[in-house]
């Protein structure tokens, strides 16, 4: 996917909504009231139940229902990226909406949640079938309640200010709020992909049948992060941007192999 989108108009506009955390989840709400402050015409297309995790996963085996449940609100009862592709395929047909909006998810997508995170997936589905996306995290320290009120005070306007340049087709933007009263954020930063492995804690329980089972923990704790990561942004109050490439290719890598393998692709005889 090549070229670039053209600054978005959002006025006469209109907005596609998804998440992971299911079409009921409070984030999804805060979400609506972020998009209803951008245009009228808001429309939800979410998974049924909470889909954390799911990463950018189809369901092929079986056939997928859509639920109406509201005006301009639908319920999928499969992953982020069956709602968003039944979302535009289908829901939105006649009439594509303007840009994609994912979350706002319970919780920070930094680092390498991006890699499990069904909210990036919606908005990662949104941008291969050609809707600019942005996907929005809301960091929420263990035991706190979720700060809403901070993505509700600074969504809108960042949004209008995001879709003011030229997008490239194959990337789409993850936004991590920090978990700060609204007045608390100190600003807005473009970041890096930081690291902070999931999976490195694990439980295990013994059932009553004497059987094993074990519980992924949650994620380990960032030491001193670099300042350009989007660990380092949230947990130091900013506003994280990180523009992800849905192009996986490393360069680098790429030149080294040639140099052992041989030629460029584009230099091979036709078969």
């Amino acid at each position: 996917m090549t070229g670039f989108y053209d600054p978005i108009v959002l006025d006469g506009g209109r907005i596609l909504l998804s998440n992971d955390d299911g079409v009921m989840a409070p984030g999804l709400k805060s979400l609506q009231r972020i998009a209803k402050a951008l245009v009228k015409d808001v429309w939800i297309c979410a998974p049924e139940t909470e889909q954390s995790g799911a990463g950018h996963s189809l369901t092929l085996r079986r056939p997928l229902r859509i639920r109406h449940v509201g005006p301009k609100r639908f319920a999928v009862d499969g992953t982020p990226t069956d709602s968003v592709l039944l979302g535009i395929r289908q829901v939105m047909q006649k009439h594509r909406p303007s840009l994609m909006l994912s979350g706002v998810n319970r919780g920070s997508n930094i680092a390498e949640d991006m890699t499990y995170s069904g909210t990036i997936a919606a908005a990662m589905e949104a941008t291969l079938l050609g809707v600019p996306a942005i996907a929005l995290s809301l960091h929420v320290s263990s035991g706190m309640a979720p700060r809403w009120e901070t993505a509700e005070a600074h969504g809108p306007d960042l949004i209008r200010r995001l879709i003011t340049i030229k997008w490239p087709k194959n990337v789409m933007l993850n936004v991590n709020f920090p978990d700060c009263a609204p007045e608390e954020v100190k600003g807005v930063v473009v970041t890096r992909q930081g690291s902070r492995k999931m999976g490195e804690q694990l439980g295990q329980r013994t059932d009553m049948r004497g059987e094993h089972y074990y519980w992924i923990g949650p994620m380990s704790a960032a030491e001193a992060p670099p300042t350009d990561t989007d660990v380092a942004a949230v947990f130091g109050h900013y506003i994280s941007v990180t523009p992800l490439d849905l192009d996986l290719t490393d360069e680098p890598t790429s030149a080294a192999l040639r140099d052992v393998l041989g030629a460029p692709l584009e230099t091979m005889a036709p078969a």
